[in-house]
């Protein structure tokens, strides 16, 4: 049985006394993974089986593993853990610190841990102790799944015995792409501008056959150079060409060449391919209108794709991170509703301004994080760097420009919007530096 334990779990160990959680777990984690309530005792009371301090030793297991989790530090925890209550405690730090919580079950027989339970010498637990441990177990049991993202359960001596234990990094973890990399912030179906911009990047993108139905891989890009693209979501809405878009860049994240957040616009449109009851609005009425030109496999390939992307990523050693509306330090890395939120969304402060809009904390003022962190989502006229991050979301849609980030030369290469596709609620481009009006708009 294989075992895979991604970098940032808190992983909780559940079985009667004596059933090898100890073992196992000395056996594939470090010394200092491990936090033992029996431990914890022996810290307080100089007695691993006092149990009158019970109550203390936890305090000092739960203080520690939220130092540990604090600091993106995987903690295994090595106590009986059959009781709901016991395990809800756990579960809620890692949910604070953004951890996957994980737990392997030792579902080993009762006869055998009265058994190994009678041979000890450090222990002096009755027979109706274990039998009221191995009883809660068994309640437990059924509800695991709903309470772990990942369980393992082991119910021989043997399972535990062959076990692999496998470590494995966090989805969000490209940390051994080095790049060099170009990262374009949002697109918004503005095709012609892509691919202005590309070319300008120095991609070669040979014509396509003009019977090409976007049904099947339709782009070859390359870069002599080996350069890759980072997109940083919101690939359609708003703009004229949103499926000629998400074709684009589909074949190009399946050819290696580019890798693909998603970003709030990207989610709404999943709801809408998926049959989810939304609003048509803020661009997705264009958005399905295009799609609709199309047959239902591209449709399905579009929401194939979608459902791939990961909220963010960390590349180039954890010294690049890009998400679609940024991403504050505590929470690089780390998993779960959360962080996928803010990637998404930012961070709202509940306020609503003069045009309607919510009100978003400014999260780049207060960032002080090594990472470097590029980001789109919030149009802005021109992009600047400020405390280490930099949003790239220079409004092409709304008549701004199309900008890419070269990393790691931290050069902006831009090229302007050939139209006003959409207009923006909040005044967006200078009365004199307004380019044309789309034509559709027009209608």
């Amino acid at each position: 049985m294989r075992i895979k334990i991604p970098d940032l779990s808190l992983v909780i160990l559940v079985g009667v006394s004596s059933s090898g959680k100890s073992t196992f777990a000395q056996k594939y984690f470090k010394p200092t993974e491990i936090l033992s309530s029996d431990h914890c005792r022996a810290l307080v009371s100089d007695d691993e089986n006092n149990q009158d301090v019970t109550k203390e030793a936890f305090d000092i297991l739960h203080f520690i593993a939220a130092k540990r989790l604090a600091t993106g530090k995987l903690t295994v925890i090595d106590a009986t853990n059959v009781q709901y209550k016991a395990r809800q405690s756990l579960l809620a730090l890692a949910r604070k610190y953004h951890f996957l919580p994980v737990t392997i079950v030792f579902n080993l027989p009762e006869s055998l841990c009265h058994e190994r339970n009678q041979q000890r010498t450090d222990r002096h637990f009755g027979p109706h102790v274990i039998s009221q441990q191995y009883a809660n177990l068994q309640l437990s049991l059924p509800n695991f799944k709903r309470e772990f993202k990942l369980v393992t359960i082991l119910n021989s001596v043997d399972e535990m015995e062959t076990a692999e234990v496998k470590r494995e990094p966090m989805w969000n973890n490209l940390k051994h792409e080095r790049g060099p990399f170009d990262i374009i912030g949002d697109v918004h179906g503005c095709f012609d501008e892509l691919i202005t911009l590309l070319e300008k990047l120095g991609y070669l993108i040979p014509p396509i056959p003009s019977d090409s139905d976007f049904t099947q891989p339709t782009y070859t890009v390359t870069h002599p150079k080996g350069r890759k693209v980072i997109f940083l979501g919101d690939l359609a809405d708003r703009g004229p060409k949103s499926p000629e878009v998400l074709r684009l860049v589909m074949d190009m994240v399946a050819a290696g060449i580019a890798f693909c957040l998603p970003g709030n616009h990207d989610v709404k449109l999943i709801r809408k391919l998926k049959g989810k009851p939304v609003n048509l609005t803020h661009g997705l009425a264009e958005s399905v209108e295009q799609l609709d030109k199309f047959p239902m496999t591209f449709h399905q390939q579009v929401l194939d794709f979608y459902n791939k992307l990961i909220d963010h990523y960390l590349l180039d050693g954890g010294k690049l991170v890009v998400a679609h509306a940024g991403m504050t330090e505590e929470l690089q890395g780390r998993v779960l509703g959360k962080v996928r939120a803010f990637a998404l969304y930012g961070q709202p402060t509940g306020e609503i301004d003069e045009f309607g809009l919510p009100v978003r904390y400014n999260w780049a003022a207060d960032y002080r994080g090594q990472a470097m962190v590029v980001y789109g989502h919030t149009p802005i006229l021109e992009a600047e760097w400020l405390n280490n991050t930099i949003c790239i979301d220079t409004g092409c849609v709304f008549g701004g420009k199309l900008t890419a980030l070269r990393y790691p030369e931290k050069e902006l290469v831009s090229v302007p919007a050939q139209y006003i596709y959409y207009e923006s609620i909040k005044p967006f481009i200078p009365e004199a530096e307004r380019p044309p009006v789309f034509k559709k708009l027009l209608k």
